[in-house]
């Protein structure tokens, strides 16, 4: 089984990194294919076009019909931006669960699908912190996970690693040594043991599916670099449409609420039970980031759809007493409120 690493001339983002990582150690002469070229370093296939990185559409499918290699994951390199123009190092899962047939994606992707999430991204972020840190990228970069976003369509579990937000920190050659070493110790290329593979992971096996927030998922990242939980996809706000429904009787019925918001957490919640088998899924919410019925409406829909939330199961993280108390009682206000509401209406 390979891994495979896309890169494309037309960003140099993704170019400076490849180019380190091949100065790395000694890559061979792969195969080249509808305009793609390829070097070789044990199990890792460096990739190199000239496509927008969000155009190569089944990379991994194409590779495995024209080579007969296995993928195992694969890893785009790519520019990141931002409004606020601040240099950042970002990880994140891909898709657009979001979006509705008939949407044309603005970035790659298909409508309603989201990826099988990387297991590596958990520990490959806290590594990425640490190689920014030595080569005193920080503070001046932002390390962090970004929310799920863009294309293009994969079949294995895939990660991005981007440098941003503008060409002046694109170009870095600082922060493209970071990335290759990043991708160089983590597929333990060099010979070491490889970082973050899921069935080599002893103790934790709770994987976090962030639900709200903003793009940079800051809630959600507290628990994850606290310990003791991976991340799978990761849902912000705007992939959570919800129209606002009429009111039924004073109440706001969830069954009653339009958008895409439980296609997009049911793929998301699939593609993460996929990327961790054995993994215990548990949903972390964001209430700041919701109305009250928004949040009433997700908490029932996660409910009738077995999805644990992470209240209930008590990540590792949430071990003061009064955060405890604080989810418990407002967990059990949902539950009888939901199973009461449920009664009612069989009667």
């Amino acid at each position: 089984m390979v891994t495979l690493v896309v890169s494309t001339t037309t960003d140099p983002a993704s170019f400076g990194p490849a180019s380190a990582l091949l100065a790395m150690g000694i890559w061979n002469p792969g195969v080249s294919f509808q305009g793609i070229r390829s070097k070789v370093n044990g199990d890792v296939r460096l990739l190199e076009h000239d496509q927008g990185i969000v155009e190569e559409d089944y990379l991994d499918d194409r590779w495995e019909e024209v080579t007969g290699e296995v993928v195992h994951e694969i890893i785009f390199l790519s520019k990141h931006t931002a409004v606020t123009n601040r240099p950042a190092l970002t990880i994140h899962p891909i898709g657009v669960p979001h979006l509705k047939e008939g949407d044309v994606p603005p970035q790659g992707g298909k409508p309603g699908w989201a990826a099988v999430p990387s297991p590596r991204m958990t520990p490959w972020l806290i590594l990425l912190r640490k190689l920014a840190e030595s080569h005193n990228l920080l503070p001046e970069f932002e390390v962090t996970l970004e929310a799920t976003h863009h294309g293009p369509v994969t079949s294995k579990p895939t990660m991005f690693l981007e440098i941003g937000s503008t060409i002046e920190y694109w170009k870095r050659q600082d922060a493209a040594q970071v990335i290759a070493q990043l991708v160089w110790e983590g597929l333990g290329i060099g010979g070491g043991e490889a970082v973050g593979n899921w069935n080599s992971m002893s103790g934790n096996k709770k994987i976090l599916l962030g639900i709200g927030g903003g793009h940079y998922v800051p809630r959600h990242m507290d628990i994850i670099l606290k310990g003791g939980v991976c991340v799978g996809h990761l849902l912000s706000g705007y992939s959570l449409p919800m129209e606002d429904p009429v009111e039924l009787k004073g109440e706001k019925k969830s069954k009653n609420i339009g958008g895409t918001w439980k296609h997009a957490i049911k793929v998301a919640y699939d593609a993460t039970v996929e990327g961790f088998p054995g993994g215990e899924v548990i949903a972390h919410i964001d209430h700041k980031s919701f109305k009250g019925w928004q949040k009433k409406a997700i908490i029932e829909y996660l409910g009738e759809q077995n999805i644990k939330i992470g209240w209930e199961t008590s990540f590792p993280v949430l071990a003061s007493f009064m955060d405890q108390l604080c989810y418990l009682i407002v967990s059990c206000v949902f539950y009888v409120d939901f199973h009461v509401t449920k009664y009612l209406v069989s009667r």
